[in-house]
């Protein structure tokens, strides 16, 4: 297993969390499987799929190469279960004084969800490494610079609202990594996972050539 700080160099390195909520625990499998095969090698199974943590289980089993993450985890209890099944980081939409103290006591990441200084001053006292900006679209990508004039040392990561045209103006404001949710599964209704690898290869390759 991972510790901490590997599983966020890991994701800083690649810039880009593909967030997945699947019709069941075999449909969130595919689509994570196809955005790993198109490049997005850290993966957040949002526990709206039913049996999620079936999904996590089997990811982490079989694509051990790959950070596979717990998302929309709303208490410590499931925290903790998420970390049991296999989950190297935990994300939620909210912030959470006891989902931090387990995820610390595990030395797993935990990235809340806030949108103001204070919730996000409040997160780093205990502990967080890094912010998740939620939702993004709501405030957009100037929001991380005004940030960081208060906060220098803060890392975030903004999660919805993030395309194929601004993923490259996010990053550029300094953010940690992004997270990309339903565009990635756009037109691959019904099954179709080589439409969601073709979407997971456009982000990987913008993002790839943004970063070197």
């Amino acid at each position: 297993m991972l510790n901490k700080y590997e599983v966020l160099n890991k994701m800083n390195r690649d810039r880009l969390v593909a967030v997945v909520r699947g019709s069941d625990a075999e449909d969130a499998v595919n689509i994570s499987e196809a955005c790993i095969r198109g490049g997005i090698r850290s993966i957040e199974v949002a526990f709206t799929t039913p049996n999620c943590l079936e999904a996590i289980r089997k990811l982490s089993e079989r694509q051990q190469d790959a950070l596979i993450g717990a998302g929309t985890v709303l208490d410590a209890e499931t925290a903790r279960l998420s970390i049991l099944y296999g989950a190297a980081f935990v994300v939620s939409p909210n912030f959470s004084k006891e989902i931090s103290a387990v995820c610390n006591l595990y030395s797993v990441p935990y990235l809340p969800g806030c949108l103001t200084v204070t919730e996000m001053v409040e997160a780093l006292k205990s502990g967080v490494d890094v912010v998740k900006v939620f939702p993004g679209s709501t405030v957009g990508t100037g929001f991380i610079k005004n940030i960081k004039g208060p906060l220098p040392n803060i890392q975030l990561m903004p999660t919805g609202g993030v395309n194929l045209q601004n993923v490259t103006d996010w990053l550029d404001q300094g953010c940690f990594a992004v997270g990309i949710g339903s565009v990635l599964t756009k037109g691959a209704e019904n099954g179709n996972y080589t439409r969601v690898e073709k979407n997971a290869e456009q982000f990987a390759h913008k993002v790839t050539a943004f970063v070197q």
